[in-house]
């Protein structure tokens, strides 16, 4: 029999939730911190899968540190170095199959 090794980690005691609305870590909160977050509105995602494939599209746009999706307000989050040209992240969005409403 051997002997089980326990490694308690420490509990967060805030939200996982940012103000954003977004469930992101303390990594992703720096990152809004360092760039510009701006939020925009896409009609058509309803579920995880939705939310995955406009995040990798709009995040393959130079510049963008990261990007939260959420199906259920049709927002989606993005950090970014610089201003981003709303015509790249429109194509991103319908290369994903998706329709960019506009700034949230």
């Amino acid at each position: 029999m051997t002997a089980e090794t326990r490694t308690e980690l420490p509990q967060a005691t805030a939200s996982c939730c940012s103000s954003t609305g977004g469930c992101q870590g303390g990594a992703a909160d720096a990152a809004q911190a360092d760039g510009i977050t701006t939020v925009y509105e896409v009609k058509g995602m309803t579920c995880g899968h939705c939310e995955g494939a406009v995040s990798s599209e709009i995040s393959e746009i130079a510049g963008v540190a990261s990007v939260t999706a959420v199906a259920a307000t049709g927002k989606v989050t993005v950090v970014s170095a610089a201003p981003l040209d709303e015509e790249a992240v429109r194509a991103a969005v319908d290369e994903a199959g998706y329709e960019l409403v506009g700034l949230a």
